[in-house]
């Protein structure tokens, strides 16, 4: 071991690793343009099937409207200056690598953790999500929904030792079936839409939402708190897309494809999420409905075909919570690689298949994890509330994606300054302004997240879980940290450590 003392290193130790050490680490490049973009989209799909329809209950129709436009807004921007960063900083560390080199080591593993929590996380609640849409499907009991979640990573992790250029064809696959079962939705509703009856048929009352049965209600029934108590939801609709900055080191030109896939994903993800939002409330039952369905494409389905069919194009629309699933489940792998390979996690997990190339012990390891918090939750109330359960895991999912673009927009910030000559082979058009306006409307979004009686207890777990990983990084593991590619170039000020294409 040696002990680094330079400003770049203070106060951590790296062990010292022969080349086999990354000759058991090795990732394989085979992505272009067509299949980041679908990635991209594809980590994000589920968000538009389940999850942001809560939203309704907490702003009605307009307030859920502009807390979508907000937060919109501040994807374009995050993804910009990701965008930026992911072609000058092209390692599979995304995010932490980003933080690595521009806030040190503490900043790195801060924002890596940030990540880790949020990957786990977010392919958990759309397992639970695609869960709740099978059980409507097959008939099942709300008490049988682990075995859902048992199987359906039983079924990931399976494909994932087919290897990874398989397994990200198979999400490719399914995200165009996904996108193509949502254009349909949006085409079929046209003839049942009735905005004004449908979309404005919430009012505040004194247990919250309440139904006005014939509509015309008011845009913003609970007024501005409205809004920015629906922003955690409308966050739901775009948030993982920033993961795709993962697959850097398997991506065939990362520094020309990463910023035009996440431009691509963000403005394809912005166009559903409005056509989601106006299409699911202008139909029957409309928005208060929709605000506390478990599966409101299903709902929208069953207004417009009945029963019967809308349980066969429901089983075609498991396909994007699908899509979400196995793309979240891939990067909650190489968010878990990537920090152990840097030894921030235990190095034995970041150990890929000498045939595939695959990390299936980081794949397995956050598996487990994910369906660890899904009973967690689900034995702690979850199980007499069903509803209540996919609130509070995206609220979980929130808090830590907000950590995450914070520290993502400050090491935007930082890179500039202190690697102002490094090669940028994509500049983000809002510059400085982007990461400023992306840093304020990610802490209004933690701040409102907290005065939300019915989901603060979810940001405080995952604030909990925050706290607890720093701890064991400042006791343990920042005297184990390896000279991975990004460690390397963080190190050497950009000189060293950028993969090899």
């Amino acid at each position: 071991m040696s002990k680094r003392t330079d400003g770049r290193t203070a106060g951590v130790t790296y062990q010292a690793v022969d080349q086999s050490y990354f000759e058991q680490r090795q990732l394989q490049r085979h992505a272009g343009l067509f299949s980041l973009w679908m990635m991209g989209v594809g980590a994000v799909i589920a968000g538009e099937y389940s999850g942001w329809n809560i939203g309704f209950s907490q702003g009605g129709f307009g307030g859920l409207l502009l807390a979508a436009l907000i937060i919109g807004f501040m994807y374009v921007c995050l993804c910009c200056s990701i965008g930026e960063m992911s072609a000058a900083l092209p390692h599979t560390g995304g995010a932490y690598s980003f933080s690595r080199t521009a806030l040190g080591p503490w900043g790195g593993f801060t924002t890596g953790l940030a990540e880790n929590i949020e990957f786990v996380l977010a392919p958990a609640a759309n397992m639970f999500f695609m869960s709740s849409y099978l059980a409507a499907i097959f008939g099942t009991p709300d008490s049988a929904l682990p075995l859902w979640w048992a199987g359906g990573y039983a079924v990931m992790l399976g494909l994932s030792l087919r290897g990874l250029e398989l397994s990200m064809r198979v999400v490719i696959y399914i995200t165009v079936a996904a996108i193509a079962v949502l254009l349909f939705f949006f085409v079929v509703a046209i003839p049942h839409l009735d905005f004004a009856r449908y979309a404005l048929n919430i009012a505040a009352g004194p247990q919250g939402s309440a139904l006005l049965p014939e509509g015309n209600g008011p845009w913003l029934p609970f007024g501005f708190t409205g809004v920015m108590l629906s922003l955690p939801f409308a966050v739901y609709m775009f948030l993982a897309v920033e993961q795709l900055p993962l697959t850097a080191e398997e991506a065939k030109n990362p520094k020309r494809d990463m910023p035009r896939a996440l431009i691509l994903s963000i403005l394809t993800l912005a166009a559903l999420a409005l056509g989601v939002l106006f299409f699911s409330a202008s139909i029957p039952h409309g928005a208060h409905a929709m605000g506390t369905s478990g599966e409101p494409l299903l709902d929208g389905f069953r207004t417009i075909f009945g029963d019967g069919w809308a349980k066969l194009l429901a089983s075609v629309a498991v396909l994007g919570l699908a899509a979400s699933f196995f793309a979240g489940s891939f990067a909650s792998g190489r968010n878990i690689y990537s920090l152990s390979r840097a030894g921030y996690l235990p190095t034995a997990l970041s150990v890929t298949n000498p045939r595939t190339k695959t990390p299936n012990i980081a794949l397995a390891a956050g598996s487990g994890l994910a369906l660890f918090m899904l009973l967690l939750v689900w034995f702690l109330g979850g199980r007499h509330n069903v509803a209540f359960m996919g609130g509070f895991l995206v609220s979980m999912i929130v808090f830590a994606g907000m950590v995450s673009y914070v520290m993502q927009s400050i090491a935007f910030l930082r890179l500039r300054t202190t690697y102002a000559a490094i090669e940028r082979p994509f500049i983000s058009p809002f510059g400085r302004f982007g990461a400023y306006a992306t840093i304020f409307i990610c802490v209004v979004t933690l701040a409102y997240q907290f005065f939300d009686p019915l989901y603060r207890w979810a940001a405080i777990a995952a604030a909990v879980w925050y706290a607890v990983g720093l701890a064991y990084f400042g006791f343990y593991r920042r005297h184990r940290l390896v000279l991975s590619p990004e460690e390397e170039f963080a190190v050497s000020g950009g000189m060293r450590g950028q993969p090899a294409e």
